[in-house]
């Protein structure tokens, strides 16, 4: 009996023995792929269910480990050209996608290059030939094109061919062996009009052909990349490794990979948990923003469970561990952020679709054309010529350019206005979208923390508190440097000054202690909730200082213009009650306060089940998995890693104006993408039957690929100011 894989989950007992078995396939690089793959697995005995990861290029097996071995499984999927090899965390997955990543981007950006280059030397000369040139002069222009031609064929079709080929090698199809036929006949077809004499060749049709289809695949490419980045971001918020308490009572490091159930952390103050566990000392204040994105210290009492990622605010402490490496609560979020990310689009199920019909129709329509013309009599080089002018003036350059070129130049016009899109697709999300979920802290406020009033301090309390707080990096430090600042206060003389963990700033002013942070015996809901500070001078009085987060400017505006548009808007924060409370009367808007990860995702899935399609607006660590679930989700510039690796767009600046503005753009965007497909389909309609008709030679097809391709930028181009 063979037992779980490690890292995998065992998920019965007895004669079976089920697992989860995680495999790395770089070779999948279509919607095709992703189906040919799930459908082997699916198809075998012992698989119970497969799901591939596109953007990470891996694939999930659960499986009977006593009758399919993860061995098995390899050799199948190697048997019909697909090689894998086993992957057994996530971080390795991760490492194993990014490195598969960077080795096939780097490969795509060096053939687009070359493309590039060659198409535009290759124009040039041709341009002399379409003047007219003949005789000699033409044939050695011809020749100059070859020379061009074929070595940029060989290296830039590298990506087609090698797909083609390990397509066909397996008794399989897929989009890009009609492309790798139409490139190399035209470029033999070109070689053999060079060398007879002939008065045409059709080298820049076919290094055009490939500089438009890798311009698609490096975007496809790019988009893949920030896909996987949420997830390894959130992976990289917790701990490298934590200091382990051994049976002597000795604290030695180990790596966070080395830390295992029932060990003893000893977690200093300022430090990271680097895995879920239990508190084993009396208390602890703990910022627990990576779940609930507030900044505010909470207080944990013994035997609470503490996540890894969580921050250590006061004197060292010590946690038992329980859930390490793929266990831990933040690798779960990671997962779901993963998981979100591939049912969010439905590029895939387009891709998957058009992989079934393209090839077979353009294959069936090229054979057409050659056995037509064979029948009617025209002889085996006029039949080839119509069969590559059927393949080439039916290549996909214009429906493949129809999406991508208009989120370019929508998403080019966004970052002029301050707002970075990072996934091309979400525009067309984002126009879809009715409904929109904000959260609180540094979303609809500024995150930036000020005091509601100075008037109870004299100058010189001003001054011992501005030096003091600009000596901290503490959020409400930092806001109530800024805002003294920012009324010209001038820093008092302060000497020792030093910073305790948890507790605050201290120094020496004028023989006297000077003390600024937490002090017990302020009350409220204020001081409750973590936002008092308390300034002493000696053994004079306290002053309390109540911090609150200003909203972001225009925020009223810009919610107002939300709801013209069609999406009605609600709150769901991490933060407590009455912090959320008085922002969500402010805006006249339903709330939900306290709302985990879980929560979120929760609310998220509700929302769609009821057929609504949610965008996302939020900044922390707590917003990443549901900013990557969400229908379409806005980050803005001041969010955590996590949160700007989640999500769709990123806006600059502290203006909640951005939100309407992406959306009225994305909108626009949708318009001028469905006019490309019109006019995309228009030109296959006239030009198709001409190919067969034997009315349009390679050139002729070479140029109208490239002419509908033209026609579809420059109507995207009207998108260059989409975001007015």
């Amino acid at each position: 009996m063979n037992a779980p894989l490690p890292g995998a989950t065992s998920m019965g007992d007895g004669a079976a023995v089920l697992a989860r078995a995680r495999l790395s396939i770089p070779g999948m690089h279509c919607a095709g792929c992703i189906a040919k793959v799930e459908r082997l697995l699916t198809a075998s005995d012992g698989v119970y269910g497969a799901r591939v990861d596109f953007s990470e290029k891996s694939v999930a097996i659960d499986h009977d480990a006593a009758q399919i071995d993860v061995p098995q499984l390899v050799r199948m999927l190697e048997q019909n050209g697909f090689a894998a090899h086993p992957i057994l965390t996530l971080d390795e997955a991760a490492d194993s996608a990014d490195a598969a990543a960077a080795r096939h981007h780097a490969m795509l950006l060096s053939a687009l290059g070359v493309a590039a280059f060659a198409s535009m030397n290759i124009m040039l000369l041709s341009v002399s030939i379409w003047s007219g040139l003949a005789g000699d002069g033409r044939t050695i222009f011809h020749w100059l094109s070859a020379a061009i031609a074929v070595p940029t064929v060989i290296w830039s079709g590298r990506p087609f061919f090698q797909s083609a080929w390990g397509a066909v090698r397996h008794g399989r199809t897929n989009m890009d062996v009609p492309i790798s036929i139409a490139v190399l006949l035209t470029t033999g077809m070109s070689l053999y009009e060079t060398a007879t004499h002939g008065p045409h060749a059709w080298f820049d049709g076919a290094v055009m052909l490939l500089f438009f289809l890798l311009g698609g695949r490096v975007l496809d490419s790019m988009m893949r990349e920030r896909a996987r980045a949420g997830a390894s971001a959130l992976m990289a918020a917790g701990a490298a490794g934590a200091m382990l308490v051994d049976g002597a009572g000795r604290a030695v490091w180990h790596a966070a990979s080395a830390i295992r159930p029932g060990d003893v952390m000893l977690v200093a103050a300022g430090e990271r948990l680097a895995a879920d566990g239990v508190l084993i000392d009396a208390a602890a204040r703990i910022d627990q923003s990576i779940l609930t994105g507030e900044a505010a210290s909470i207080p944990f009492a013994k035997g609470q469970m503490l996540l890894a990622g969580m921050l250590n605010l006061d004197a060292p402490i010590r946690v038992r561990a329980r859930a390490v490496g793929d266990d831990r609560r933040i690798a779960e979020l990671a997962r779901a952020m993963r998981d979100a990310g591939q049912q969010k689009s439905r590029y895939v199920r387009i891709a998957d679709r058009a992989a079934r019909l393209y090839t077979p129709v353009v294959h069936a329509l090229a054979a057409l054309g050659f056995l037509g013309w064979i029948l009617a009599g025209a002889g085996a080089h006029q039949s080839l010529l119509v069969a590559v002018a059927v393949l080439l003036i039916t290549c996909p350059c214009a429906l493949g350019l129809a999406v991508p070129v208009a989120q370019v130049v929508a998403s080019g016009a966004l970052m002029r206005s301050g707002l970075l899109v990072k996934d091309g697709s979400a525009l067309e999300r984002l126009a879809e979208c009715d409904m929109a979920l904000l959260d609180k802290t540094g979303t609809l406020t500024l995150g930036r923390p000020v005091p509601q009033s100075l008037d109870g301090l004299d100058d010189a309390s001003r001054s011992i508190a501005l030096a003091l707080a600009q000596a901290s990096s503490h959020p409400l430090s930092r806001g109530l440097a800024r805002s003294l600042n920012e009324v010209g206060v001038v820093p008092a003389d302060i000497t020792d000054i030093a910073e305790t963990p948890g507790v605050g700033m201290s120094g020496q002013w004028q023989g006297q202690e000077v003390t600024l942070g937490r002090d017990g015996g302020a009350s409220g809901a204020a001081a409750q909730a973590g936002m008092t500070i308390t300034l002493t001078i000696g053994s004079g009085a306290a002053h309390d200082m109540v911090m609150e987060d200003v909203l972001r400017p225009d925020v009223a505006v810009a919610l107002r213009a939300l709801s013209s548009l069609g999406l009605p808007q609600q709150i769901i924060s991490g933060d407590g009650a009455a912090a959320v409370e008085k922002v969500a009367q402010a805006l006249t808007l339903p709330a939900t306060a306290a709302a985990d990860p879980d929560a979120k995702l929760a609310l998220i899935e509700r929302l769609r089940a009821d057929g609504k399609r949610v965008l996302m607006v939020g900044d922390g660590l707590n917003d990443g998995p549901a900013l990557a679930a969400a229908h379409a989700s806005i980050a803005p510039s001041s969010a955590s890693d996590v949160g700007q690796q989640a999500a769709d767009l990123v806006f600059m600046g502290d203006s909640l104006n951005a939100l309407p503005r992406a959306v009225r753009a994305a909108r626009m965007t949708q318009r001028i993408v469905r006019s490309n497909f019109l006019l995309a389909i228009i030109y296959n309609v006239i030009a198709v039957p001409m190919a067969l008709a034997g009315g349009v030679t390679p050139l002729v097809a070479a140029v109208a690929m490239s002419s509908s391709s033209l026609i579809v930028v420059a109507n995207s181009l009207r998108l260059v100011r989409a975001a007015r």
